[in-house]
């Protein structure tokens, strides 16, 4: 029995017309490549085979056994220094981890010792033992002549996914960001170059291919990228990480003082500076006569006042810490001083700190 309007099969057959042959359609070329896309493609070959994975392992004991397993913690961006397996990274990607495995761009993965940090300025270095080929410097620039407008290049793990290229500008320059310290880090470079979590550590890089900053922090209320990424200037990356290669983590000079808070200052009508109270016995600043505040029996309270090193202001004992770790010890500084109301100068050679 057939409903209205049904027919049998074979009338529906010979009521068809015969099928057009199946064909994908043609290809439409597109012609040669925009300048723009090829330097896209050129900066991310270039390198990316320097730009690795980092996993970061803790120890997980096992219900059933006495033996504890690593396991994975976290997970960032690193890239390779030089040619001797050294990975530079921030801090806070391996900060709280007892172990880490790196991943080359190839997917070949190893294990990463711990050579040195300095987490003030979130920055560390691990090292490989791989092959010689296997291991590709990235190509270091300068951000000290970097211009808001440039353009920038993001390569990174966001959310573990290997090897993903951003792009974006220098958005603004001299920005200052917090160290898991605390500490400020200055100088900072704000880029709209997509960063998301598992990027930090990862190269920010210019239209040459080369490092101008490390990836490190994300401002975001929702935790993903909201376009106001920050990264640690190249040039302070290039004075930290040799010196954490040879020593393990950064030897600052000291002058071997104590500094007044800066009500100290306040309270007596001090110019801006770093007022010393205390000069330890047979610290440099004790060999170069410096004299720490002091109250006479006449209730005078005098003392030496630090304003400048090298003819650069020092407002805080902050900003005298930052000159410090410009320099090492042994260096010999001029201290610029404010003494009992008259402007002294003195010659300093550096000590170590403890």
């Amino acid at each position: 029995m057939f409903w209205l309007g049904q027919h049998s099969a074979a009338e529906a057959l010979a009521a068809t017309p015969p099928a057009a042959s199946v064909v994908p359609r043609a290809v439409v070329a597109r012609g040669e490549l925009a300048a723009d896309e090829r330097n896209n493609i050129d900066v991310f070959k270039s390198a990316s085979p320097s730009v690795v994975h980092i996993t970061t392992l803790e120890r997980a004991a096992s219900l059933f056994s006495i033996d504890a397993t690593q396991v994975p913690r976290g997970t960032g961006t690193g890239f390779m220094w030089d040619d001797h397996g050294h990975i530079v990274t921030n801090f806070h990607v391996i900060q709280g981890g007892n172990g880490a495995r790196v991943t080359l761009s190839d997917n070949s993965t190893y294990s990463a010792s711990l050579v040195g940090v300095f987490p003030d300025r979130d920055l560390a270095v691990l090292r490989i033992d791989a092959p010689a080929a296997k291991l590709k410097a990235i190509a270091v620039g300068q951000s000290s002549n970097l211009l808001v407008g440039q353009k920038v290049y993001a390569i990174g793990n966001p959310f573990g996914l290997d090897q993903t290229l951003t792009t974006g500008i220098v958005s603004a320059l001299n920005r200052e960001i917090e160290s898991v310290t605390r500490r400020p880090i200055r100088g900072a470079i704000q880029t709209d170059a997509a960063i998301n979590p598992g990027n930090s550590g990862g190269p920010l890089l210019d239209s040459a291919g080369r490092l101008i900053g490390i990836n490190t922090a994300i401002y975001s209320p929702s935790g993903g990228s909201a376009g106001i990424g920050f990264a640690i200037p190249v040039d302070e990356v290039n004075r930290i990480v040799p010196r954490l290669i040879r020593d393990g983590r950064l030897i600052r000079p000291s002058l071997g003082i104590s500094a007044a808070p800066p009500e100290f200052n306040r309270a007596l009508g001090l110019p801006a500076g770093v007022a010393i109270v205390e000069v330890a016995p047979g610290s440099t600043a004790a060999e170069a006569g410096l004299r720490p505040f002091r109250r006479s029996e006449r209730g005078v309270v005098s003392g030496d006042l630090i304003t400048a090193i090298d003819r650069q202001p020092v407002t805080t004992l902050e900003s005298m810490l930052d000159q410090f770790e410009r320099r090492q010890p042994g260096d010999a500084v001029t201290l610029q001083l404010w003494r009992d109301g008259a402007h002294v100068e003195l010659r300093v050679r550096l000590g170590q700190s403890e």
